[in-house]
């Protein structure tokens, strides 16, 4: 049974100021939890009868079954952040984040490929854009102060377990651009940019994402030295992509490009 206490913990953790107090944050679903409990030790685990932690040689020993606590599924409706429980939730401790300058690229060896997120708002599209680089093995993502919170509960699902293996880092965007080798390129999405199937890319460098609804700040604009387009194809169109969706498509066609030079 779950306690008045653990309850309304659980509940604060919705609010980045409680996440930040108890230095804690919220994982549900097997596929979540599972991934997660891979890379990091969770500090409680709810679940309903049936379930078991996926289990492996690294760690079978850290989460038998007698520290998972279980409980009804009325309880974990009660305590769930989705509208459809899945079995299982979890709280993690929050990682300690790397230091912003330990991401720079490196000018005596080859410039990896980093996302950096000037603004973006939605816990969705925050989520889905950590589950891409994943995907296209971008392992860092820069954001600026006024990201949304990578530990919101809705940004964590949002990933699919993907948080556990993308470093995602919060500074000052502007300095942290302006701190880099002179060497390493800037790309930015604008709609005054080149077309960017026209345009050469490299297989290292920043690639910067702007807000949903206003894009990239001026700040940051006047930073970007490689401006980008993902063309539109009829001339009464969509006003924009959504942010989510363009970080797919450029990621995609850097990863294209340069699988394309590995294979001449």
């Amino acid at each position: 049974m779950i306690t008045n206490k653990q309850l309304k913990l659980i509940r604060q953790l919705e609010q980045k100021k409680f996440r930040r107090k108890e230095g804690l944050f919220v994982a549900e679903g097997p596929k979540v939890v599972g991934d997660l409990m891979a890379r990091w030790t969770p500090s409680a685990v709810f679940a309903v009868e049936g379930y078991q932690p996926p289990l492996s040689a690294d760690n079978r020993a850290l989460y038998d079954s007698s520290r998972i606590q279980r409980i009804s599924d009325d309880e974990l409706r009660r305590i769930s952040f989705l509208q459809h429980p899945q079995q299982v939730l979890a709280l993690f401790p929050i990682p300690q984040p790397p230091s912003p300058l330990t991401q720079h690229p490196s000018p005596t060896t080859p410039s990896p490929l980093i996302l950096a997120l000037d603004g973006v708002q939605d816990p969705g599209n925050l989520g889905t854009i950590i589950r891409l680089a994943d995907w296209f093995g971008i392992e860092t993502i820069i954001c600026s102060e006024a990201t949304a919170d990578v530990w919101n509960p809705k940004v964590v699902q949002a990933t699919m377990g993907s948080i556990a293996r993308v470093s995602v880092v919060y500074t000052n965007l502007a300095a942290y651009i302006d701190a880099l080798p002179t060497d390493v390129p800037v790309y930015g999405t604008l709609l005054d940019g080149n077309n960017i199937y026209d345009e050469e890319l490299t297989e290292g460098g920043i690639i910067v994402m702007g807000n949903e609804g206003n894009g990239l700040t001026n700040e940051i604009r006047r930073r970007v030295t490689r401006r980008l387009l993902i063309p539109s194809y009829r001339t009464e169109t969509a006003e924009s992509l959504n942010v989510a969706i363009a970080t797919a498509i450029v990621c995609a066609e850097f990863r294209r490009r340069g699988s394309a030079c590995q294979q001449r």
